[in-house]
């Protein structure tokens, strides 16, 4: 398969990714359900808990659903993600093992930077879209401002400290593609099971992305 699969394409233009830390796999079927009912139909299940690949398993049996792992560490847990569903790969940092491993299996992936290094280092690699974390921390959108002018073929998806507030302006820059959050997957509306909360703010999230649609100018300074 293909090494440059576009994780874009995978993400089917949904331009908000809720970032999902769950340790019930139980509760992961009524998640689906309250993200694909808020019109936010993807997710990205991290792998910061011992049930994470569990989680990510019964999410991916949904088929109206598009479920990625996060918080990807190692080449084991590629293929555990993969083997249980993963249909896209999302990291904390730029790790070459795990992205070589993502293409040689064919599946999107999505590593983390921060610097112009890591960043130089993501396109010796094949890859032009890249996860800017952890965002906020990092100087938020005027860094990636700055970081959009050296690089202006690549595509950026803030994670980390963002929130419904700060995220569209976020979106409205040309080489955001996506951001990550869990405002609407927040941990005590998992633990609480409320999804209808878990619905309503999804409703509102989906809106926000809509409305901030900035065309991506491929090539083009920021």
């Amino acid at each position: 398969m293909s090494p440059h699969l576009d994780p874009v394409d995978v993400l089917d233009g949904h331009r908000v990714v809720p970032v999902v830390v769950l340790d019930d796999p139980a509760r992961a079927d009524a998640l689906g359900a309250a993200l694909v009912e808020g019109g936010l139909p993807v997710a990205e299940a991290t792998f910061r808990t011992p049930e994470a690949a569990a989680v990510l398993r019964q999410l991916a049996r949904r088929d109206d659903l598009v479920v990625g792992a996060g918080t990807v560490l190692t080449e084991r847990q590629v293929d555990e993600a993969l083997d249980a569903g993963a249909r896209f790969i999302v990291s904390p940092g730029l790790s070459a093992v795990v992205v070589r491993r993502c293409q040689e299996a064919g599946v999107p992936v999505i590593p983390g930077i921060s610097t112009p290094t890591e960043i130089m280092q993501a396109l010796d690699l094949g890859l032009d879209t890249v996860k800017f974390f952890p965002a906020e921390a990092n100087g938020g959108l005027p860094t990636i401002k700055a970081l959009a002018a050296a690089f202006p073929q690549v595509r950026f998806m803030p994670t980390g400290g963002i929130t419904v507030d700060s995220a569209p302006a976020y979106l409205a820059h040309p080489s955001v593609v996506a951001v990550g959050g869990s405002w609407m997957v927040a941990a005590d509306l998992l633990a609480a099971g409320r999804w209808d909360e878990v619905a309503a703010r999804c409703a509102a999230t989906a809106a926000l992305s809509t409305s901030q649609r900035a065309p991506i100018r491929e090539g083009a300074p920021a």
